[in-house]
C-alpha cells in the first residue's frame, strides 16, 4: 500500500490510500481533499499514520466490549468448517496406490469412510454429510453397490497387486491363505449365507467363507467368498489357482494353517505341482508317527524332519514358551471343567469334541466324569508343532514362513474390528460382495499406511494415525471487509502437524 495525491478536474486534490497486491489499484481510503498546501500537509502526515496501521499488525485493545466485537466479527466471517484429516492422509495413500484410476468419487468416499468411521451405509451418508458436506443419498449407495463387485473386483485387485509390486523388496513369491467366517444379522437364509457350523457359534445366522491371500509382507492379493457350509480345504485352490494364472508366477509357495487338510488328502496340491507349508495337527496323525515324533526329544527352539511320502517332509519343531503357554490352558481348562462337575451342570449332553469337554467320558449311566488318563496323555504334545511342505526350504525356513501367517490373521483380526467388516448387514449376494470389496481396498491403504509410519520412524499404529487424522479440520472464512475467501488448517497439537509433514504432498 502507498500513498497518492490525486489531482480532480475541480482543481482539488485528494490524498488517498492504495493498494495494489492483487495486481489492479483499489483505493483502501480516502484521507481527505483541499486546494490549501498547509491542510494537503495535515492530510500527508495523517495519511502515513493510517498507512502505519493498516500495515502493521493490529494493536487490539481487549476489553470486554472489544473482545466481544471481535469475536462476533470473526465468527460471522466462517463459512463452513470441514474435517479433512481423512482426505489428506487416507486420500493420499488412496492415491498413490493407483486406486484413483477408478473414476468414481462414490468409491473414493466409501473406502475411505470405511477406514475412518466404519459403519452401516445409512450412516455412512450421515458421516459424509455431517463432517464433509457431502450430500450422498443412502440408495444412491446401494445401486452402486449392486454394480460394484461384477465390474470393479478385478481392476481393484489388480492395482492393488501391481502396487505391491513397486514396493522396494517386495516380490511375490510366497501367498498365505487363511479362510474366516463372515455371520450375518440377518435370520434367513440366501445363496451365499447359508447357516452351518461358523467358529463363533452362531449356528441360526445364515453365513458365508471369505478366503484371503496376502503376500510375505501381508499385502491383501485376492480375496474370494464362498457357500458358508464349504470345507476351508475346498477353497484354498481356486483362490491360489486363478492369482497364479492371472498373474503368470511361475513358482509360488502356498502357506496354509492347521485348519487346510493334511498332505493325504492333498492330491490337488501335488496334482498341480504346488509347493505348500501347510500345519498340521499331530495328534491326528497315525499311532507310528506319532511315536516317532515324541521320541525326538527337541530342545527349545530346535526342530527336526520326518520324511514322508509325495516327497514331503514333517518338520516338528519345539518352544519352552509354548509348552508353559500351553500347560496353563490345560490346567484353566480342567479346572473349569471340575467346577462345572462339583455344581452338577453337566450332563452326557456335554460330551462332545468341543474343546475341553472332550475329556469328558460318561460313568455309568447318568455319571459325567473327567477323564484324567487322556488328559494327562495329551499334556505330552505341550509346546509341539508341525508343518508338512514339499520345498526345498531348510527347515528354520520353514518355520519362518509359517510364522509370517499370523500376518493374515493380523489381517482378519483388523478387518473385525478396525474396519468392522463384520456383522455383515447386507442380504443380497452382490451387496455382500461389494461390502467386501470395500474392505479389501480399505486394507490395503492400511497396510500401505503401516509400512509408511515405519518408514517415517513414526510412534503411531495405524489405528492412531487415523484417529489423529479425524481431529484436524479445514476452517473456511470470508473476510469482512474485502469478502474474500480464506481456508487454513486448525491445528491444535504437535501431533497433528508432524502427521501432516509425514504425508505432505509431494
Amino acid at each position: 500500500m502507498f500513498i497518492r495525491q490525486k489531482n480532480n478536474k475541480s482543481g482539488t486534490v485528494s490524498i488517498q490510500i492504495i493498494d495494489r497486491s492483487r495486481g489492479r489499484y483499489k483505493t483502501v481510503k480516502t484521507i481527505g481533499t483541499s486546494m490549501d498546501p498547509l491542510q494537503l500537509d495535515r492530510l500527508n502526515a495523517q495519511a502515513k499514520t493510517e498507512l502505519i496501521r493498516l500495515t502493521q499488525p493490529l494493536d487490539i485493545n481487549f476489553n470486554i466490549g472489544g473482545e466481544k466485537e471481535l469475536n462476533d466479527l470473526f465468527f460471522k466471517g466462517i463459512d463452513k468448517i470441514r474435517l479433512v484429516g481423512p482426505e489428506l492422509i487416507l486420500g493420499k495413500l488412496f492415491d498413490e496406490i493407483g486406486f484413483n484410476g477408478i473414476k468414481d468419487e462414490l468409491f473414493r468416499h466409501l473406502v475411505i469412510t470405511r477406514l475412518c468411521y466404519p459403519a452401516s451405509k445409512l450412516k455412512t451418508t450421515d458421516y459424509l454429510f455431517k463432517y464433509k458436506g457431502i450430500h450422498v443419498d443412502a440408495e444412491r449407495i446401494y445401486r452402486y453397490m449392486d454394480k460394484l463387485h461384477s465390474k470393479k473386483k478385478d481392476r481393484i485387485q489388480e492395482i492393488s497387486n501391481s502396487h505391491t509390486l513397486r514396493i522396494p523388496g517386495c516380490a511375490i513369491s510366497v501367498a498365505f491363505y487363511d479362510i474366516t467366517t463372515l455371520c450375518f444379522e440377518i435370520e434367513d437364509q440366501h445363496n451365499l449365507g447359508i447357516a452351518d457350523f461358523p467358529k463363533e457359534g452362531k449356528h441360526q445366522n445364515p453365513q458365508v467363507l471369505l478366503g484371503l491371500l496376502v503376500s510375505n509382507d501381508g499385502y491383501p492379493l485376492a480375496y474370494e467368498l464362498f457357500e458358508g457350509n464349504k470345507y476351508d480345504s475346498h477353497n484354498m485352490l481356486p483362490v491360489i489357482e486363478a492369482f497364479k494364472k492371472k498373474y503368470r508366477l511361475q513358482s509360488l509357495v502356498a502357506v496354509g494353517d492347521a485348519a487346510l487338510p493334511s498332505i493325504e488328502n492333498n492330491s490337488w496340491l501335488l496334482a498341480k505341482d504346488y509347493e505348500y507349508i501347510l500345519g498340521t495337527r499331530l495328534k491326528s496323525e497315525n499311532p507310528a508317527l506319532q511315536s516317532q515324533i515324541l521320541g525326538l526329544k527337541l530342545e527349545n527352539s530346535h526342530c527336526e524332519e520326518i520324511a514322508m511320502d509325495h516327497e514331503a517332509r514333517l518338520i516338528i519343531t519345539y518352544s519352552e514358551a509354548i509348552a508353559k503357554k500351553d500347560k496353563l490352558n490345560h490346567q484353566r481348562g480342567l479346572a473349569k471343567l471340575e467346577r462345572a462337575i462339583k455344581s452338577g451342570r453337566l450332563s452326557k449332553a456335554n460330551i462332545n469334541n468341543r474343546g475341553y469337554n472332550k475329556y469328558l467320558k460318561l460313568k455309568g449311566k447318568n455319571n459325567v466324569i473327567i477323564d484324567y488318563k487322556k488328559f494327562n496323555g495329551d499334556n505330552k504334545w505341550d509346546g509341539l508343532k508341525g508343518y508338512i511342505t514339499n520345498t526345498k526350504f531348510e527347515k528354520d525356513q520353514v518355520v519362518a514362513q509359517y510364522d509370517n501367517l499370523g500376518k493374515i490373521e493380523k489381517a482378519f483380526g483388523m478387518s473385525r474390528t478396525d474396519l468392522r467388516i463384520r456383522p455383515v448387514l447386507h442380504k443380497l449376494i452382490h451387496r455382500i460382495e461389494a461390502h467386501i470389496c470395500i474392505a479389501f481396498c480399505a486394507f490395503k491403504i492400511y497396510k500401505e499406511l503401516e509400512r509408511q509410519l515405519k518408514l517415517a520412524g513414526a510412534k503411531w499404529s495405524p489405528g492412531e494415525a487415523i484417529d489423529i487424522a479425524k481431529t484436524i479440520f479445514e476452517i473456511t472464512i470470508t473476510t469482512p471487509y474485502s469478502k474474500n475467501i480464506e481456508a487454513r488448517l486448525h491445528l491444535q497439537n504437535e501431533e497433528q502437524i508432524e502427521l501432516l509433514e509425514i504425508f505432505k504432498p509431494s
